[in-house]
């Protein structure tokens, strides 16, 4: 593998895209990759291009760069996929949000759990069995490094469907939380010792130290001191659950039915009703500025981004050992979790691959509730696996904001609702509504 061919599926998503590719030109052995960009969008898919080959030259990068509107063309010979892929982009985004909140319920990023998170993934999955037979096809060998959302949904529908083993989800949620409180805390984030586990999106902080000492009484005490910090979502539930929630406030306020159904808790905790569009339009903007700047022989951003992709094709290539959070099946890593879930651990990596490592049993708290989380995401699995709309349902009852804010009624026709809404890219036999 001395000059991996690098898949990027969805390079259309072009201020990830040039993050990832800044990340991998920085590494020396990594210059000469072979770099295949696919996006069925050709505008964006040619901007990916030109950003490609712009940031290949300010590295001083010697990369073979391909762009391909045909995906298997793209992905023959692979040694690492990168799927980037929001199917619908920021229209099908806006109707998640749209539809629930005319129905009553309130959402800040919709991309995990709750309603938003169930029809997320269930437009994705047509296209992840369709990729994972492409993979299977002409690059069975491949490692495909997911980013996207919903993590946990998407990674075991993936594994269950297309028999893939080489898959491990990516999200940078545990080191920037990490990194964060460092920044907090006045201490070098090189110099201390941290492990977390859970699920994505809600993992937490077990261990935290610097030096050998324990962090969390310093954090303690500027929580303590510091009404504003106590103004979070996630530091609430870090004083009532004993362990630092590694993703934000606005993330984890929709995955438990303690804050988005009460005006008070919303003003108390300062969450933003809808966050997640203005940072659609936030992307949208930044891709036509890229674009434009291209096109007009202009500047453009080349700094990386500290992403997990890179430094596991680095680490495979090179034989160097890191360690890097990854979103896997279960398999009895942390013991007091469902099997088949998904889980965000620990992972080893070297030339052999990602070797996720065990977690042993979490405090039970903590279980309670990622279990909470992957009992929704496997309702959703099975909707699509079994063609089963009443699974569609059964996940929305299941999960915790929005049986807070709904009755069971109410829920069965905000869903039928959601099913008409999106019925063009949902699998054939999940189209059916079925009344209150």
């Amino acid at each position: 593998m001395t000059n991996p061919k690098i898949v990027l599926i969805g390079a259309g998503s072009v201020v990830f895209t040039q993050g990832l590719l800044a990340d991998l030109f920085a590494f020396p052995e990594l210059k000469a990759a072979r770099i295949a960009l696919h996006d069925i969008d050709t505008e964006r898919l040619a901007t990916a291009e030109a950003a490609a080959r712009y940031i290949a030259e300010r590295r001083g990068a010697d990369a073979h760069i391909t762009a391909h509107a045909d995906r298997r063309e793209a992905l023959d010979g692979a040694d690492f996929v990168i799927n980037l892929v929001q199917i619908g982009m920021g229209e099908a985004t806006r109707t998640d949000f749209e539809i629930p909140a005319r129905h009553g319920v309130r959402q800040t990023i919709g991309d995990t759990l709750g309603v938003g998170g169930i029809f997320r993934a269930l437009r994705t999955f047509p296209f992840l069995r369709a990729l994972g037979e492409d993979i299977a096809a002409v690059c069975p060998e491949a490692w495909l490094l997911n980013y996207t959302n919903p993590m946990a949904m998407n990674v075991q529908y993936l594994t269950a469907a297309t028999g893939l083993a080489r898959v491990v989800g990516l999200c940078h949620s545990v080191y920037w939380t990490m990194h964060d409180l460092c920044i907090l805390l006045r201490v070098p984030f090189d110099e201390i010792t941290y492990r977390a586990a859970g699920v994505n999106h809600q993992a937490w902080v077990l261990r935290f130290e610097h030096d050998g000492t324990d962090l969390y009484p310093r954090l303690d005490e500027l929580i303590a001191e510091n009404e504003q910090l106590r103004r979070r979502v996630r530091v609430d539930m870090y004083r009532r659950l004993g362990h630092y929630p590694t993703e934000t406030s606005e993330h984890s306020s929709e995955y438990v039915p303690w804050y988005l159904h009460h005006d008070s808790e919303i003003e108390r905790l300062r969450l933003p009703i809808g966050a997640y569009l203005g940072i659609v339009d936030e992307n949208v903007a930044a891709y036509e500025r890229t674009r434009d700047d291209l096109a007009a022989g202009a500047c453009i951003d080349v700094e990386g981004t500290m992403e997990y992709a890179p430094q596991i094709i680095h680490s495979m290539v090179t034989g160097t050992p890191r360690t890097v959070y990854g979103n896997v099946p279960n398999h009895g890593l942390i013991e007091n979790l469902p099997a088949h879930g998904v889980v965000e651990v620990p992972c080893l990596v070297d030339r052999s691959g990602v070797q996720p490592t065990r977690a042993g049993a979490l405090p039970p708290q903590l279980a309670a509730l990622n279990r909470t989380y992957l009992s929704m995401n496997d309702l959703v699995v099975r909707a699509a696996l079994d063609d089963e709309p009443r699974h569609i349902r059964h996940a929305a009852m299941t999960d915790p904001a929005t049986a807070a804010a709904l009755r069971v009624e109410q829920i069965w026709e905000l869903c039928d609702d959601m099913v008409r809404a999106h019925a063009e890219r949902l699998q054939p036999g999940l189209r059916a509504t079925l009344g209150s």
